[in-house]
């Protein structure tokens, strides 16, 4: 199938190919908002058989050792980014919806001067904010109850530049019971990236939890034969929170190394954050 482009209502872009959908958001001039979305128009197309083209690379577990050496931008987004979490199970296909946005948000911004942009790749949202812009979004931490159970504030000062959400009920397969799993970082793909482990924290022993392994879920899976979460059933209260809380310390370390700015955790009702309050707000937005 051939790469779709269409323009959608609020003058946003919408770019699909395979697995690839990305929701494009810009504000700015006329001229320069035509400019940036003829641009990602133009780089979309290369952008699946790029990376189909390392895919084996791409799904190889990281060691220590060796950078891998990969060849095109959006796979060498993907390396580095998942790359300091090389001592535990890791491949870059972690980061890889992180990193397309990334990529054709910054094909944008070399042709065109925007006041904001979003490149929104499933949930995984590449922005650009110009000097004294301010962005507002809302988190919906259970995609089996869609609502917003927390807002992000984001202003041209602060280090975030990327949004990443991860847990068992996404599109991703997860090694943990988090409902899901929302980070801030400098960019998308250390965002994606770095979802994807705390999420893969939040866990605990219990019956209710059902496993299988990953490429029996999917014949494509980079997992393996990892035991991935399928079904989470009704948890004591105790063990939602032990559950939340591993995934607490996780992102705490996350944090104190400079890889995230802050993480929102959710759970069958229960919340945590960690970092600035500043950022993201607990509860349901009005």
């Amino acid at each position: 199938m051939s790469a779709q482009i269409a323009l959608l209502p609020g003058n946003r872009l919408h770019l699909q190919h395979g697995p690839i959908d990305l929701v494009i958001a810009a504000e700015g001039g006329i001229d320069a908002v035509a400019r940036a979305y003829m641009q990602a128009a133009a780089v979309f197309p290369n952008i699946l058989p790029e990376l189909v083209a390392e895919l084996p690379m791409l799904r190889t577990p990281l060691a220590s050792g060796s950078v891998p050496i990969v060849h095109g931008p959006i796979a060498r987004r993907m390396i580095a980014a998942t790359w300091p979490y090389r001592d535990v199970f890791i491949t870059p296909m972690a980061a890889v919806a992180g990193a397309v946005a990334e990529h054709v948000l910054a094909a944008m911004l070399e042709v065109a001067e925007l006041r904001r942009a979003s490149v929104n790749n499933g949930g995984d949202i590449a922005l650009h904010l110009a000097p004294g812009e301010l962005l507002r979004t809302g988190i919906v931490g259970d995609l089996a109850v869609p609502r917003l159970d927390a807002t992000i504030e984001i202003d041209s000062a602060d280090p975030v530049r990327g949004i990443a959400t991860s847990g068992w009920r996404g599109r991703s397969q997860s090694l943990g019971i988090a409902d899901s799993v929302t980070v801030l970082a400098a960019d998308a793909a250390a965002a994606d990236a770095a979802a994807t482990m705390i999420a893969n924290a939040v866990d605990v022993e219990d019956a209710a939890i059902r496993r299988l392994p990953a490429q029996q879920v999917r014949d494509d899976s980079d997992l393996g034969d990892i035991p991935v979460t399928v079904a989470v059933g009704a948890l004591a209260a105790d063990n939602i929170a032990t559950a939340l809380e591993n995934g607490v310390r996780r992102a705490a370390v996350l944090r104190q190394q400079g890889l995230i700015v802050a993480a929102y955790l959710q759970l069958q009702g229960q919340m945590r954050v960690v970092g600035e309050m500043k950022r993201i707000t607990a509860g349901r937005a009005a």
